[in-house]
């Protein structure tokens, strides 16, 4: 029996949605997953079936076939262990539901059926909403990461056995958590602490507000130049709620955005050390992605 549950990938910083085709048939035991999938999807079957082993179910001898489409696309990360759980019971006639065109699936499996946490949950929650998807299975520990989104309904779960109870009309599911305004503006520090330097701190007071570059330059270290660039940030506009998005959005996929802060709403300062190569500091590859250098504490991104 076919089935085919959608799920969502990350390209740099958009998400596309995924057909997750799952084909179960008599025949040798057998399990292959095709469409250009990475080392780290192929080995999602493993992690699959001893979740829905570990879950209750079985799957006795079966020929298993899943097909991620788009297929001329190179598919990575753990996102779609849910969705092709779903679909081979789906193909098994363990769930009664059988309208999934308007539902998504993303989450990550441990061998018990636990659903763990994945990186880049946001993004992928907005680009599900903007074509058209209503609603979106994720790992609850997701939840508070998307309660800045409107018009999409959005559910947490904690294990496949949740899932599945949930699209058989057993269990309700929690939605995504309220909103709360969260202050995570740096108190440690303020341009206003720093005293003398008064030509330097006009300068940079005058590209803060003109929206310049400033090259900080002295031949020895230890006056102040890290000190004044830390604290340009406090004296620049705040954010607007689409620069929160892109800023939170960058941190989601690299996965360094705080439990407790669903959204970024202070301008990010990074500093990278002086002998980072140019290819680190850009970054790069086939698909890139924001990720942090080995030798310095920057984050860097490349479209």
């Amino acid at each position: 029996m076919l089935s085919i549950v959608k799920s969502m990938a990350l390209q740099g910083l958009e998400g596309y949605i995924i057909d997750v085709e799952v084909d179960v048939s008599a025949g040798l035991p057998s399990w292959e997953i095709v469409g250009l999938p990475d080392v780290s999807v192929r080995e999602s079957k493993e992690r699959v079936k001893a979740s829905i082993r570990n879950s209750g179910y079985e799957l006795y001898s079966r020929k298993i076939v899943v097909n991620l489409a788009p297929a001329d696309i190179k598919k990575e990360g753990p996102f779609f262990d849910l969705p092709i759980a779903i679909g081979v019971l789906l193909s098994l006639g363990e769930i009664k539901q059988q309208n999934f065109t308007q539902i998504a699936f993303i989450g990550e499996l441990s061998l018990d059926g636990k659903l763990n946490s994945v990186n880049g949950i946001l993004p992928m929650c907005i680009e599900a909403k903007k074509l058209g998807i209503k609603k979106v299975i994720i790992p609850r520990e997701n939840l508070l990461e998307v309660s800045i989104l409107k018009d999409i309904q959005i559910l947490g779960a904690s294990s496949l056995i949740e899932v599945i109870d949930y699209l058989n009309g057993k269990i309700k599911l929690p939605q995504k958590l309220k909103e709360e305004k969260q202050n995570n503006k740096n108190a440690n520090i303020d341009f206003s602490e720093v005293k003398g330097q008064e030509n330097v701190k006009r300068a940079l007071e005058i590209a803060a507000a003109g929206g310049h570059n400033v090259l900080l330059i002295r031949e020895s270290s230890d006056h102040g130049k890290t000190m004044l660039a830390r604290r340009i940030p406090t004296i620049l506009p705040d954010l607007t709620f689409e620069e929160s998005l892109e800023v939170t959005k960058i941190h989601s996929i690299a996965g360094i955005l705080p439990k407790d802060i669903p959204i970024i709403s202070e301008r990010p300062f990074r500093s990278p050390h002086h002998t980072i190569s140019s290819s680190s500091l850009v970054g790069g590859g086939k698909y890139p992605r924001p990720r942090r250098n080995q030798f310095s504490p920057s984050w860097c991104f490349i479209s």
